[in-house]
């Protein structure tokens, strides 16, 4: 029998954890980030992890297919794709904060939240890098 996978696994609270370091880290440190509780912090993070796993899979996926392509066509859709979801996942991020949060929570403006993307995707790949086979 198979076994199943559970539904939360180990990575994915080392995800959330290095998410809520960092967003309680900025919330601190800049003025126009703003969260106005620890629980909103925490599900934040929680947001950002969901959010950026979708936007992860949609630009590997767009990736996979502009090596694949093999027209001029489907190689300018898949630039096309990832030209529009570079900056457009950014605005994706800020909007599904707005919508789920409020004012309760502010991100800053597009470049605080880019910023805060590259940093993000940084502490997880520096965790999951140091605590590696552990998890």
């Amino acid at each position: 029998m198979p076994t199943k996978q559970p539904a939360i696994r180990a990575v994915d609270l080392a995800d959330v954890l290095a998410y809520l370091v960092v967003l309680g880290l900025y919330v601190q440190f800049f003025p126009n980030v703003i969260s106005e509780s620890f629980s909103l912090t925490l599900l934040t993070a929680i947001l950002m992890k969901l959010a950026l796993e979708i936007i992860t899979w949609a630009k590997k996926r767009t990736l996979q297919r502009l090596r694949r392509a093999d027209s001029v066509l489907a190689r300018l859709i898949s630039i096309g794709t990832l030209v529009l979801l570079l900056p457009g996942s950014k605005f994706a991020i800020l909007w599904l904060t707005e919508f789920v949060f409020g004012g309760a929570v502010k991100l800053g403006g597009f470049f605080a939240v880019t910023l805060l993307i590259v940093v993000l995707m940084l502490s997880r790949a520096a965790v999951r890098r140091v605590l590696g086979e552990k998890l």
